[in-house]
């Protein structure tokens, strides 16, 4: 029988590897392999992208937070009681929640607007301005993951 604390804790990692991992293969493998491409297909391509994957980060931004709140709350009881990494990867999430949702709301909304409109120099424009966030998000998720997996044998 599964116990309900391993389904959050495995919850929580799945939805990690999910966007980290999301992020990671588009700004190191995907993005580089598109060069080749003409702006319209490079761009239409992006946008399709980022429609199926952007439903994957809205679920993770929602379960993670919840995961984690939970975890804390039902085996550390609170904060306090919570080791450093904890505290870290609480702000990193926030962080990284924020900066999803300004990228959402801003410049991937812009991009869309401008690839319905078939105005690839205004496409390229704020798929770059996307390009910059997702590599901060991308950086602070692999620190996060790495907190995760190596902070409670900190000293």
């Amino acid at each position: 029988m599964l116990n309900p604390l391993s389904i959050i804790i495995a919850l929580h990692a799945i939805c990690a590897v999910i966007w980290v991992g999301g992020m990671f293969f588009a700004y190191v493998i995907l993005r580089p392999s598109l060069g080749t491409l003409e702006p319209p297909q490079r761009l239409t391509l992006w946008n399709t992208v980022f429609t199926r994957f952007f439903i994957w980060v809205w679920i993770a931004i929602i379960i993670l937070p919840a995961s984690g709140y939970l975890l804390v709350f039902n085996q550390l009881g609170n904060f306090q009681s919570a080791g450093l990494h904890v505290h870290i990867m609480h702000i990193l999430g926030l962080t990284m929640v924020g900066l999803f949702l300004f990228l959402y709301f801003s410049p991937y909304r812009h991009f869309r607007v401008a690839v319905a409109a078939k105005d690839w120099p205004q496409a390229a424009q704020h798929l770059n301005s996307i390009r910059r966030v997702v590599s901060i998000n991308t950086l602070l998720g692999l620190a996060t993951v790495f907190i995760g997996a190596s902070g409670r044998f900190w000293i």
